[in-house]
């Protein structure tokens, strides 16, 4: 099956900017949806922002004008550039991919804090 593999996160003060990268293998990337989804300890997992394979992109109220979602099909990778961090944007980044089956990624953790 598709494998998706997270990387980018990191610790980041207040107001700073983290990049994060979703590497996918496979051949059907560019047929796929892609998403960003986040989970802090004890809340549920939550959609940050999605992008369809005709590049249509979608955000959480929370992240708009903050964060952009975007792909590179010719590498089979999904970005998600994060600027003007909030410590309530602390949590685990998951990556997701959906054609027939969904798949999720291992996670990256984002921490924002002073």
């Amino acid at each position: 099956q598709v494998q998706l593999v997270e990387s980018g996160g990191g610790l980041v003060q207040p107001g700073g900017s983290l990049r994060l990268s979703c590497a996918a293998s496979g051949t059907i990337f560019s047929r796929s949806a892609m998403g960003w989804y986040r989970q802090a300890p004890g809340k549920q997992r939550e959609l940050v922002a999605t992008i369809s394979s005709g590049a249509i992109t979608n955000y959480a109220d929370s992240v708009k004008g903050r964060f952009t979602i975007s792909r590179d099909n010719a590498k089979n990778t999904v970005y998600l550039q994060m600027n003007s961090l909030k410590p309530e944007d602390t949590a685990v980044y998951y990556c997701r991919a959906s054609y027939v089956l969904i798949h999720w990624g291992q996670g990256t953790q984002v921490t924002v804090s002073s």
